[in-house]
């Protein structure tokens, strides 16, 4: 099968076509025929040599994918709902750049009706992670605020459809002036352009001096220290990257003072069984807002499979808003 790989740690020009065995279906695992994979930073900081796969996983990047059930266990699969020839979306713990991956049954969910393969590509990874952050851990309420710093991100934009619908106010951070505006065409309440507004003093602003309920945080770094100036009492900071560092001296006397939880996850190393435990929220909460057009994806742009390399720069350069997408159709 053809196959992205790495042929060192390195920038995006690490990143060739080659060809790999198929692999096979263990116990509990679905052989996918992918039509697309999502691209995400966990792929970026992986190709830098910054993110190992965990024990077990394919050495190729790829954490998300969509495409046709091929393979398995028809009993396995009986019992999940599924059959040969249908169309599937997966969360992987690696292996996705391929044109077949294998996947943990409970960690696939049917394409949501209406959606190409190429669209549903773009859901498993920042559905699954927004999720199980801000609503299991930052156990974020309707009628609460949720602030998410990097609105445009593929997190970003999934965070934003996601709080709106289950009934949350939603305040964003962007780097620029139309990305503000991209996040309050999809639902942003507050849209805050960080590299020319204090975000405490607007998130202050904007919630009469309350603060926001939870945060979502992909930046860390001083930001932890700014955010705790800006959330509410009882209020959930919940980080999920460190693009900006892991020093964040934030001041832990207010922390104790209002009760303030700061929290944090990876994703990619935690068991079948809690990732299955998200699939099934997500397809018992989340896929029929997606079927009747309620939360959408955002789709930036799409790249041929062997442009793997360019899709990468397009990530680190932050120009885009919402999911990049590898076709391997194409």
């Amino acid at each position: 099968m053809r196959a992205i790989a790495m042929t060192a740690f390195g920038g995006p020009e690490v990143l060739v076509e080659t060809t790999r065995p198929e692999p096979l279906p263990a116990t509990g695992e679905l052989l996918v025929q992918v039509t697309a994979s999502g691209i995400n930073r966990p792929d970026v900081l992986q190709r830098k040599g910054a993110y190992a796969p965990p024990p077990g996983a394919s050495d190729l990047p790829g954490l998300e994918i969509a495409g046709t059930i091929v393979g398995g266990d028809a009993a396995e699969m009986a019992a999940a709902g599924f059959k040969l020839g249908d169309r599937v979306c997966a969360l992987v713990a690696g292996g996705g750049y391929a044109e077949r991956c294998t996947a943990p049954i409970a960690q696939c969910l049917p394409v949501p009706a209406g959606l190409s393969d190429i669209e549903a590509a773009s859901l498993p990874e920042t559905f699954f992670t927004v999720w199980s952050n801000v609503f299991d851990r930052g156990r974020l309420q309707a009628g609460e605020t949720l602030l998410v710093q990097g609105g445009s991100s593929g997190i970003g934009v999934t965070a934003i459809q996601l709080a709106k619908a289950m009934g949350a106010k939603v305040l964003v951070t962007a780097g620029s002036d139309d990305k503000v505006a991209a996040c309050v065409a999809l639902g942003a309440d507050v849209g805050i352009n960080y590299k020319t507004q204090d975000f405490v003093a607007e998130v202050k602003a904007a919630t009469d001096g309350k603060g926001t309920d939870v945060v979502l945080d992909m930046v860390a770094g001083d930001y932890v220290a700014r955010e705790v100036q800006c959330v509410a009492d009882d209020g959930r900071i919940v980080i999920i990257a460190v693009q900006g560092g892991v020093n964040s001296g934030f001041n832990a006397g207010e922390v104790l003072r209002r009760r303030i939880t700061i929290t944090g996850s990876t994703l990619r190393p935690r068991p079948i069984a809690f990732k299955g435990a998200i699939a099934a929220s997500l397809r018992a909460k989340v896929w029929p807002l997606i079927e009747t057009g309620r939360i959408k994806p955002v789709i930036s742009r799409v790249f041929p499979a062997a442009q793997a390399a360019q899709a990468h720069a397009l990530m680190e350069s932050s120009q885009h808003v919402g999911k990049i997408v590898l076709d391997w159709t194409a």
